[in-house]
């Protein structure tokens, strides 16, 4: 066994980097429509999704070693591989955490790993079967079929409550059911979502010799990786939450239990079986058609677009940037400092700008109403200056200084006083 490189170290905490940014990035699935339903107050709620998280963490390693043992050739990988893949994931995280946009950390560490693996040891590195059966279908049916279990069973829970629907003990039993629901999707991402740090944190350690191939990963690595996304889940990603909770679609209690209860079955399942699964999509899923499930329930289409898109550019941005970055990182150690040092420049960057609009927990559940209400005071601004231009168009003119001078200039007409009926007509001599 070889001793624990420098390189090997920079490769560990940058995994434990790309965690901690899946934490808060990931937050939202857990919580987003508990916090937008009120069912748990926003500090509240990321307090208890980073303690499940970290419980999560625990129950499973199956996840981890599908990322270790079977998406790329062990043998043909070097530590600084995984860092170049680490590097494409957490760029990704972080731009579509600025942009509100929930985006699949998973998909990133995938895409990023590949595009890395690729520009290394070429395309035969990869196992194309792994890729398609535990990766590529899981992400198109695990939303697909969150989606449909949400939206069947929302309905069923409507018609069934519908005469109790109303009543202060069903919406306090239902919010109670999502905070207990809530608690499952944070177990779950614990349990699916810490894997995959553990899994790139193992294949980091094999490739640099210091765990033997096929190795599981030893328990300071489920540890690390565990209170790295407990970490991150605790500091929220307040604008997920947002487009979550209130940017896809406006949710009741008894649809959010629906949504995050068929979110966790799909996400536990998964993880059972070994799928790297997504729960951005699976929680996306639940949540659409939870929305769709209720009468008169809408999805906001326009949102839905453009986190679709997201989903779509995951895998081969992340890819590409990896890739770009272990073309760099082979000419040397100097070219893995340069990455280094471009990962901390780019990522302090995305900080700074997203200081200039703020979203915490203070005003996480009113930007959209806050938003509404300013376009709303626009248009009635547009429309009472429409109304007051054309009143002034058919309206005298005002009385001021140029009327004044215009009436001082013109003659008044001269009227005749009218006859004094007591006193007699004037005679006219002729």
């Amino acid at each position: 066994m070889e001793s624990f490189s420098l390189i090997l170290a920079i490769v560990v905490v940058t995994a434990l980097a790309f965690d901690f940014t899946n934490g808060f990035h990931d937050t939202a699935n857990a919580m987003a429509t508990t916090i937008s339903t009120g069912a748990l107050k926003p500090k509240v709620a990321v307090a208890m999704s980073a303690v499940l998280n970290l419980v999560g963490a625990f129950l499973s390693v199956e996840v981890a070693n599908t990322i270790s043992k079977g998406l790329v050739d062990e043998a043909g990988i070097r530590p600084e591989v995984i860092f170049a893949a680490l590097v494409g994931a957490i760029l990704w995280n972080l731009l579509t955490w600025l942009v509100g946009l929930p985006s699949s950390s998973s998909h990133a560490l995938m895409g990023g790993l590949i595009g890395a693996t690729v520009a290394s040891a070429g395309f035969g590195a990869v196992h194309g079967d792994v890729l398609v059966t535990k990766v590529l279908i899981p992400a198109i049916a695990a939303p697909l079929v969150a989606g449909l279990a949400a939206m069947f069973a929302t309905r069923l829970t409507y018609r069934m409550g519908r005469r109790s629907a109303d009543s202060k003990a069903s919406k306090k039993g239902y919010r109670a059911g999502q905070i207990a629901s809530a608690g499952l999707v944070s177990l779950a991402h614990g349990t699916n979502d810490a894997q995959k740090t553990m899994g790139i944190i193992t294949l980091a350690l094999v490739a640099g010799g210091t765990l033997a191939p096929d190795s599981d990963p030893p328990m300071w690595v489920i540890v690390s990786a565990g209170v790295a996304i407990a970490l991150g889940t605790y500091l929220g990603g307040w604008r997920i939450i947002r487009t979550m909770g209130k940017g896809l679609t406006d949710l009741q209690p008894q649809q959010g239990f629906v949504a995050q209860t068929s979110a966790a079955t799909v996400i536990l399942a998964s993880s059972h079986l070994g799928f790297s699964l997504s729960t951005t999509h699976s929680v996306s899923g639940s949540v659409m058609g939870a929305g769709l499930g209720r009468k008169g329930g809408v999805v906001r289409w326009s949102t839905a677009t453009r986190m679709f898109v997201a989903w779509g550019l995951t895998l081969p941005a992340a890819a590409i940037v990896a890739a770009i970055a272990e073309w760099v990182c082979g000419f040397g150690s100097w070219g893995t400092a340069l990455v280094a040092a471009f990962l901390i420049t780019s990522s302090a960057a995305i900080w700074k700008i997203s200081r200039r609009e703020v979203v915490d927990h203070t005003n996480v559940n009113d930007t959209d109403d806050t938003a509404g209400t300013d376009a709303s005071d626009a248009l009635d601004e547009e429309q009472s200056g429409v109304v007051t231009a054309a009143m002034a168009a058919v309206a005298p003119p005002p009385a001021g200084p140029v009327t004044e001078e215009l009436s001082a200039t013109i003659p008044a007409p001269t009227i005749p006083a009218p006859a004094d009926p007591a006193t007699p007509p004037a005679r006219t001599t002729v």
